[in-house]
């Protein structure tokens, strides 16, 4: 009942247009500590290729991440291949945080199947759906389904491992985007994997693209925020 009400809010917001396709997209966010000084800065960036007689089309999905404390910085790289309806056909994570580092391929067969590949390491396989999503395609997809007046529905989206998602409507509010106050979706979020759980907040703008212009994550120390730069 409670998703159904969510739906209905949502599309009551406004008469959905065309699904955003996406193209040439760039969105820059500081990423700040819980008292609101800057940790470092993230980028979101898509593109797609419309796809010839021989190749299919597909989407560029990235999202690189650069933050730092004394004595400990963060370097994420993530890069997805997906098609127009956000099945991953590939997904590369590159990650430095502090001295631990990640560099890993997963590739996903429409049968049913996704291979996760480390450099200089194993190799594993996991059972998928037929549109497996990676974590980026996934967001993209949200996105996708939020401009049409649609909430997904709980699925597991794959980051490495595999992770249970699920996401809820939580209202339209305001919220203040550096000097001005923009009106939003508030969507909650928990992902679990097989040996954690977190729980965070999305804050998605009212445009025909459902732009993140505010996520927030309660961790130990504090709400950390990856905030939208215009």
């Amino acid at each position: 009942m409670g998703l159904v009400l969510a739906c209905a809010a949502l599309a009551s917001s406004g008469t959905p247009l065309g699904p955003p396709t996406f193209e040439n997209e760039q969105l820059r966010y500081s990423v700040n500590w819980p008292s609101g000084l800057s940790l470092g800065e993230a980028q979101l960036e898509s593109s797609r290729d419309k796809g010839t007689a021989d190749v299919a089309p597909r989407l560029h999905l990235q999202f690189d991440l650069d933050a730092a404390v004394p004595g400990f910085s963060v370097t994420d790289r993530y890069h997805s291949e997906a098609s127009p309806d956000f099945c991953s056909v590939e997904f590369q994570r590159t990650a430095s945080h502090g001295q631990k580092k990640t560099d890993e391929k997963t590739s996903f067969d429409p049968s049913g199947t996704a291979t996760r590949q480390t450099t200089g390491g194993g190799k594993s396989e996991m059972k998928t759906p037929a549109c497996g999503k990676d974590a980026l395609a996934f967001l993209y997809y949200v996105r996708r389904e939020l401009s049409q007046g649609r909430m997904p529905g709980p699925q597991t989206v794959y980051f490495g491992a595999a992770y249970e998602i699920r996401m809820a409507f939580a209202g339209t509010q305001t919220i203040k985007l550096g000097d001005k106050q923009v009106e939003v979706d508030r969507v909650t979020a928990s992902v679990k994997g097989a040996a954690s759980e977190v729980g965070f907040e999305v804050f998605f703008l009212k445009d025909a693209a459902r732009t993140p212009a505010l996520v927030r994550v309660p961790l130990a120390l504090g709400t950390f925020s990856m905030e939208l730069v215009r």
